[in-house]
Protein backbone atom coordinates (compact mmCIF):
# COMPACT_ATOMS: atom_id res chain seq x y z
CA UNK A 1 0.00 0.00 0.00
CA UNK A 2 2.56 2.63 0.75
CA UNK A 3 5.23 1.62 -2.15
CA UNK A 4 1.81 2.60 -4.46
CA UNK A 5 0.69 5.49 -2.84
CA UNK A 6 4.88 6.23 -3.08
CA UNK A 7 4.99 5.07 -6.85
CA UNK A 8 1.41 4.86 -8.64
CA UNK A 9 -1.00 6.39 -6.56
CA UNK A 10 -2.62 8.48 -9.47
CA UNK A 11 -2.54 8.48 -13.42
CA UNK A 12 -2.42 11.36 -16.10
CA UNK A 13 -5.99 11.10 -17.65
CA UNK A 14 -5.47 9.79 -21.19
CA UNK A 15 -2.60 8.60 -20.96
CA UNK A 16 -1.14 5.04 -18.58
CA UNK A 17 1.24 7.29 -16.86
CA UNK A 18 0.78 6.61 -13.31
CA UNK A 19 2.75 8.62 -10.33
CA UNK A 20 3.08 8.55 -7.15
CA UNK A 21 4.08 10.78 -4.06
CA UNK A 22 7.34 10.40 -4.40
CA UNK A 23 7.42 12.26 -7.86
CA UNK A 24 5.14 15.23 -5.94
CA UNK A 25 7.82 15.17 -3.03
CA UNK A 26 10.83 15.74 -5.25
CA UNK A 27 9.44 19.21 -6.14
CA UNK A 28 9.78 20.19 -2.64
CA UNK A 29 13.48 21.44 -2.28
CA UNK A 30 15.42 19.34 -0.15
CA UNK A 31 12.64 17.95 2.26
CA UNK A 32 10.86 16.53 -0.38
CA UNK A 33 12.87 14.09 -1.37
CA UNK A 34 14.62 13.37 1.79
CA UNK A 35 11.08 12.10 3.07
CA UNK A 36 10.69 10.31 0.55
CA UNK A 37 13.82 8.05 0.86
CA UNK A 38 12.72 7.93 4.80
CA UNK A 39 9.44 6.27 4.05
CA UNK A 40 11.27 4.11 1.21
CA UNK A 41 13.77 3.12 3.75
CA UNK A 42 11.13 2.24 6.36
CA UNK A 43 10.20 -0.31 3.73
CA UNK A 44 13.43 -1.80 3.63
CA UNK A 45 13.74 -1.62 7.33
CA UNK A 46 10.36 -3.75 7.46
CA UNK A 47 11.82 -6.11 4.86
CA UNK A 48 15.05 -6.83 7.15
CA UNK A 49 12.78 -7.43 9.84
CA UNK A 50 11.09 -10.34 7.89
CA UNK A 51 14.00 -11.89 7.58
CA UNK A 52 15.74 -11.12 4.00
CA UNK A 53 19.03 -11.70 2.79
CA UNK A 54 21.70 -9.19 3.24
CA UNK A 55 22.33 -9.62 -0.52
CA UNK A 56 18.77 -8.56 -1.20
CA UNK A 57 19.03 -6.09 1.29
CA UNK A 58 21.84 -4.50 -0.62
CA UNK A 59 19.49 -4.94 -3.84
CA UNK A 60 16.64 -3.06 -2.51
CA UNK A 61 19.18 -0.33 -0.91
CA UNK A 62 20.60 -0.19 -4.97
CA UNK A 63 17.08 0.75 -5.95
CA UNK A 64 16.44 3.19 -2.93
CA UNK A 65 20.38 4.96 -3.32
CA UNK A 66 19.17 5.38 -7.58
CA UNK A 67 15.86 6.26 -6.67
CA UNK A 68 17.10 8.82 -4.07
CA UNK A 69 19.97 10.34 -6.96
CA UNK A 70 17.22 10.49 -9.54
CA UNK A 71 15.25 12.56 -7.00
CA UNK A 72 17.99 14.96 -6.18
CA UNK A 73 17.70 16.52 -9.72
CA UNK A 74 15.89 19.46 -9.48
CA UNK A 75 12.34 19.07 -11.65
CA UNK A 76 13.84 16.55 -14.09
CA UNK A 77 13.87 14.51 -11.08
CA UNK A 78 10.47 14.51 -10.65
CA UNK A 79 9.52 12.98 -14.21
CA UNK A 80 12.52 10.18 -13.59
CA UNK A 81 10.54 9.15 -10.06
CA UNK A 82 7.19 8.64 -12.63
CA UNK A 83 9.28 5.92 -14.53
CA UNK A 84 11.48 4.69 -11.79
CA UNK A 85 9.55 3.02 -9.04
CA UNK A 86 11.93 2.20 -6.80
CA UNK A 87 9.46 1.17 -3.85
CA UNK A 88 7.44 -1.01 -6.09
CA UNK A 89 10.59 -2.81 -7.54
CA UNK A 90 11.57 -3.28 -3.74
CA UNK A 91 8.02 -4.91 -2.92
CA UNK A 92 8.17 -7.52 -5.60
CA UNK A 93 11.84 -8.77 -4.78
CA UNK A 94 10.33 -8.80 -1.16
CA UNK A 95 7.36 -11.08 -2.27
CA UNK A 96 9.08 -13.31 -4.11
CA UNK A 97 11.60 -13.98 -1.25
CA UNK A 98 8.72 -14.10 0.92
CA UNK A 99 6.30 -16.49 -1.50
CA UNK A 100 9.90 -18.77 -2.09
CA UNK A 101 9.87 -19.26 2.00
CA UNK A 102 6.32 -20.46 1.91
CA UNK A 103 5.03 -17.12 3.34
CA UNK A 104 2.02 -15.15 1.99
Amino acid sequence: MIARLLDTKWHIPGTGIRFGADALLSLLPAVGPVASTAVSAYLIWEARRLGVSTGLLIRMLGNLGLDALISAVPVAGSIGDVFFRANLRNMALLRRHLERRGRP
